[in-house]
């Protein structure tokens, strides 16, 4: 009975061995792959990497891990030469398999999303429109306001405004509703489902270059494409997949 005792014993402190050094194992491949990735995707900051599964060195020994999270800073989005600040982007990637030589690792499957607020989406809108909430109902459909001072609009666009016109459309605002989409190539769009009508005829086309802009989000995964957008009272959520995503290397 002793002897069993004294097995029992030994098992445990062997198996808290194993534990802590799994552990110690993962934290650091949980670093130098956040390394990798930073530098991969060129990235202002270091990503958070959560390897997923228990034990960690017996998925290494397989050269395959079941799940691989990541969180990411220092992605933007530009649009017209604006470059905005985009948040809360992650990735769950799974099935990632690790090369022989350790070097570098795919993922079979994953998934991305991002945020990006109004005030941002402001940033980057054309110069004169501001990008709001558009309510409950709107919002369920994937739609935005964009508004603003037509006159700042207009001459946003290029469109040089006679004194006369210009105090004639002093205090004139005009709001637009415009719907979100994605475009294949993972760029986001903003276009208006229809325009106000004008105190002045002849600027419809110049209006609307200035409220419908597309928004490019760089520094997801090349392979992951966004392909979905909810609005909400926060701003726009973005989500995409995609299969063989270049994790590292």
């Amino acid at each position: 009975m002793r002897a069993l005792r004294i097995l029992l014993i030994i098992a445990i402190v062997l198996g808290g061995i194993f534990v802590a050094a799994d552990r110690i194992a993962v934290n650091i491949a949980e670093s130098k792959t956040a390394d990798k990735i930073q530098s991969s995707q060129r990235l202002a900051s270091t990503p958070d990497v959560d390897i997923k599964g228990f034990p960690f060195l017996t998925q290494v020994l397989g050269k395959e891990l079941d799940e691989v999270d990541v969180s990411l800073s220092g992605v933007t989005a530009t649009a017209g030469g604006h470059s905005v600040n985009v948040t809360e982007v992650t990735a769950a990637l799974h099935a990632v398999r690790i090369d022989s030589s350790f070097s570098s690792a795919v993922a079979g499957r994953a998934e991305g999303a991002a945020n990006i607020s109004y005030a941002d989406l402001s940033k980057a809108a054309p110069k004169g429109a501001t990008v709001g909430y558009a309510g409950a109902e709107r919002a369920a459909k994937g739609q935005v306001k964009v508004s603003g001072p037509l006159a700042d609009l207009l001459e946003g666009q290029g469109v040089r405004l006679p004194g006369t016109l210009k105090a004639l459309l002093q205090g004139q605002t005009v709001t637009a509703y415009s719907t979100v989409g994605v475009t294949g190539a993972g760029a986001v769009q903003l276009r208006a489902e229809s325009l106000p009508k004008l105190p002045v005829p002849g600027f419809d086309q110049r209006l609307r270059k200035a409220v419908d802009y597309d928004l490019k989000i760089e520094g997801m995964p090349s392979s992951i494409k966004l392909n979905k957008v909810a609005a909400s009272e926060g701003g726009l959520r973005f989500s995409g997949e995609g299969t063989e995503v270049r994790l590292a290397g």
